[in-house]
């Protein structure tokens, strides 16, 4: 009988497995019961059994299926290279950017800290103009970079930054800084006050450093890193995303339809992609220098450190000659002279190219000028710092608690007596903010493409600090799909008003240098100008009104600064209002 049944053993063993594999594909069934039938799931069974046989459906599934996970797309290792095609022209467009920002290369890679510049053993002098300076001249100052040994540095590639200010007169303007490529800086200087004025120069970074954050730029853009939270019933897991994943795991594909902008996120292993509800700052990665890069990136020696005088870095500016008063003068057309935007005098700003600025030091004021208005803000924190100091400064506005979270948004506030509405969101990934909802991930242009416009709609772009970690294709991408939108929306309502607020600088230390430093910022600062260079837009030029200014760089700009940023953006709403 024995011999009997052994011949039939495979058939039974056959059948058993089938059995077990029929079980196990209907788990489904079984993680259904807690929603349906608390109590009797309760009894027989609970989350871990579940999900130790979901576990071991996966394991089976994969032994016996050869075919991978249904998926959408696989992982690039270049993000400048995801996203849609480029025609023709927007090629064009992308190589001239990116050549415009091209940054001269020391001789030697990777040198060493004792030949990369030194700030402290660096100089500028103030060179003369025939013994006086007066109002709408120019100043130059000339530096000269040395390394740590005291040596001439024979090219170029250092981040400098250089102002003009008068602590005297609360007074302060941005220069230009132009490089030789051969160790010497030009520094000019339009005169726009009379009386005492001083020359401050910085080194932000050697230009040995520059040459490490490219080299993070383009091969570490994961040096940031974001996460989602998956969940469905009571299971809940969590998985790293980004513009692009290394490796060669299974990613959900969260590509916008509309834009083609990518974003792309690890895939749960037992969950599926639609279940994702929100998306996070996951942190920042350690350990991405070596320790001769890390000698280049060290706070009040070559981060941020000023440069000395060789003499004296004070002058006096006479008046102009023709005895007018500095704010009458016009600029002068000469195409030689470097022109800023504007410059700072007892701590207001004063714009040149036409527009008078006025002082909204009142809240009716401000009240008065946003009557019947509708202003959507959208960016990043440097745009919600702006919604924050309007509805802190404004005590009609009334904010309206949507149950955002702090920091996150979005918010809204309203003045129902003078019919003003004031709206925030962030812009779509990657954004670093705590958590914020699936739901609520929005991209600027998608945003824009919904607003009908107008004579009463006022619109504000900020879109530049998320975007420092990534090739710059990344940021082009998304400033040509919102430029696009900008232009359509203005197509559609002619008379509405868009700005543009430019990047800022910040306080920066070795870590903060790595991810966000100023060096990035003034790349994409100077690719969003280019792109809206000549467009029906108005820019508010964040990047002088924080280098002109006497107080420390911040990423958030201290209250005054922002006061002078909100006098300039209403001074184009409201440019006929009567001054009180």
């Amino acid at each position: 009988m024995w011999g009997n049944l052994s011949k039939y053993s495979p058939l039974f063993l056959l059948l058993a497995l089938s059995g077990l594999i029929l079980l196990l594909r209907n788990i489904q069934t079984l993680e259904m019961l807690p929603l349906v039938f608390p109590t009797l799931s309760q009894q027989k069974f609970n989350c871990q059994t579940v999900l130790a046989l979901h576990q071991l459906q996966s394991r089976l599934d994969s032994a016996f299926r050869s075919v991978g996970p249904l998926l959408v797309d696989r992982n690039q290792t270049y993000c400048g290279l995801l996203g849609p095609d480029l025609t023709a022209d927007e090629a064009a467009e992308e190589r001239h950017l990116l050549e415009s920002i091209a940054w001269p290369e020391p001789r030697l890679y990777a040198a060493p800290l004792h030949q990369s510049s030194d700030p402290s053993r660096s100089f500028f002098v103030i060179l003369s103009s025939g013994g006086e300076w007066r109002v709408g001249g120019q100043l130059e100052a000339l530096v000269h970079m040395h390394d740590f040994h005291g040596r001439p540095k024979r090219h170029g590639g250092d981040f400098l930054l250089a102002r003009l200010w008068s602590p005297e007169l609360r007074a302060g303007v941005a220069g230009r800084v132009v490089d030789h490529q051969n160790g010497f800086y030009s520094v000019l200087f339009w005169l726009p006050w009379a009386g005492p004025a001083q020359v401050d120069v910085t080194m932000v970074h050697s230009s040995e450093a520059v040459q490490v954050l490219r080299r993070l730029r383009e091969e570490r853009p994961d040096r940031v890193y974001f996460k989602s939270l998956f969940r469905s019933g009571y299971f809940s897991e969590t998985t790293v995303c980004n513009l692009c994943l290394p490796g060669s795991h299974p990613l959900c594909n969260y590509t916008d339809r509309h834009t083609g902008e990518p974003w792309f996120c690890y895939k749960p292993k037992l969950l599926e992609c639609d279940t994702r509800i929100n998306h996070a700052k996951g942190g920042y990665l350690k350990n991405l220098l070596t320790s001769q890069e890390e000698l280049l990136f060290q706070s009040d020696i070559n981060i941020k450190v000023p440069i000395q005088v060789s003499g004296s870095d004070r002058v006096i500016v006479l008046p102009e000659r023709r005895e007018k008063v500095y704010l009458e003068k016009t600029v002068n057309a000469d195409a030689a002279m470097f022109r800023p935007s504007g410059f700072y005098y007892q701590d207001a700003w004063h714009a040149l190219g036409g527009l008078s600025v006025q002082q909204f030091n009142e809240t009716s004021a401000i009240t008065e000028c946003l009557q019947g208005k509708v202003v959507h803000m959208y960016g990043d924190s440097t745009a919600r710092q702006w919604f924050e100091y309007l509805n802190t400064f404004v005590p009609d506005l009334k904010e309206f608690n949507l149950g955002s979270p702090k920091n996150v948004g979005p918010y809204l506030s309203v003045d129902s007596e003078h019919n003003i509405l004031l709206k925030y969101r962030c812009h779509g990934p990657p954004i670093r903010f705590s958590t914020v909802a699936a739901s609520e991930l929005r991209y600027v242009a998608n945003e824009l493409a919904g607003l009908p416009g107008g004579p009463d709609t006022v619109i504000l772009v900020t879109v530049w600090s998320h975007f420092s970690t990534f090739p710059v294709e990344v940021y082009i991408r998304r400033l040509r799909n919102i430029r696009r939108a900008i232009l359509q929306l203005l197509d559609r309502a002619p008379k509405t008003l868009v700005f543009i607020r430019t990047a800022n600088l910040q306080a920066l230390d070795p870590e903060v240098s790595l991810f966000n430093s100023d060096w990035f910022s003034l790349q994409l600062d100077t690719v969003l100008r280019a792109m809206f260079k000549g467009l029906p837009v108005i820019l508010v030029d964040a990047w002088e009104m924080t280098l002109a200014h006497s107080l420390p760089h911040e990423l958030h700009p201290q209250p005054i600064i922002v006061k002078n940023m909100i006098n300039v953006f209403l001074s184009h709403i409201c440019p006929d209002r009567k001054k009180h």
